[in-house]
């Protein structure tokens, strides 16, 4: 955990798509510290038409290489958000040439006891993590 969803616009190929997944993970790792095997991504590709995305008056120039990262997450240390969302985009822009402005985050918390991870069992609660 976090489960990480990554929607983006169609058109990438193969190889890029696996980058944005192992450089998201790898960051996530070191800025969120997560255990290992931690590792929960999903990639939603769309038609154009079907992602807008201002700015909110930032000043933001967006391309169709918009990324949208949305995590669901147990309680994080404001540090390490902050700091995931620095070291992601900088990465992304080292790994796989995806502008900063390209990248937006969203963490929704929720607790422990929100997570099955399968056979039905609520495993942070009955001692199995």
């Amino acid at each position: 955990m976090p489960l990480m969803r990554i929607d983006m616009i169609k058109g990438r190929d193969k190889k890029e798509i696996k980058d944005i997944l192992d450089i998201s993970y790898k960051v996530a790792t070191d800025e969120l510290h997560l255990l290992p095997r931690d590792r929960y991504q999903v990639v939603t590709q769309h038609e154009p038409e079907e992602m807008i995305f201002w700015d909110v008056g930032l000043g933001l120039e967006r391309t169709d290489k918009i990324l949208l990262f949305s995590l669901t997450s147990s309680p994080r240390k404001q540090i390490d958000k902050e700091h995931f969302y620095a070291s992601l985009v900088k990465a992304l822009h080292e790994g796989v040439g995806i502008s900063p402005s390209d990248v937006m985050i969203n963490i929704t918390t929720n607790t422990k006891a929100d997570w099955s991870f399968g056979n039905g069992e609520a495993q942070f609660l009955n001692g199995k993590l």
